[in-house]
């Protein structure tokens, strides 16, 4: 199995801030997405990053290979509606408990 580091990157520095009630309801079905992967043990971590420069989401993955990481980053609904976009990056070695 291979590791990949994916980095959501939101619309505006602000979006945390100045969230529409149509984002917000995207970021809803972002949410319960990723939480469907993590119970199905793709998703091993994931969450927001309180950057000062603005928020963006974190998550780790555990798949085969890269067009398996492409293809869940794909159809994430913060992805598929093009609110966000994302940034995939391998991970060399993960240490889990």
């Amino acid at each position: 199995m291979e590791y990949y580091f994916l980095k959501l990157i939101p619309p505006r520095a602000t979006f945390a801030d100045d969230i529409t009630e149509e984002e917000a309801g995207i970021m809803r079905r972002h949410g319960a997405y990723w939480r469907n992967l993590q119970n199905i043990g793709i998703a091993i971590v994931f969450g927001p990053v309180l950057d000062p420069k603005g928020v963006w989401g974190a998550g780790i993955i555990e798949v085969n290979d890269i067009s398996e990481a492409n293809n869940y980053a794909a159809n994430d609904p913060a992805v598929k509606s093009g609110l966000n976009t994302v940034e995939i990056f391998p991970m060399k070695a993960v240490v889990k408990k």
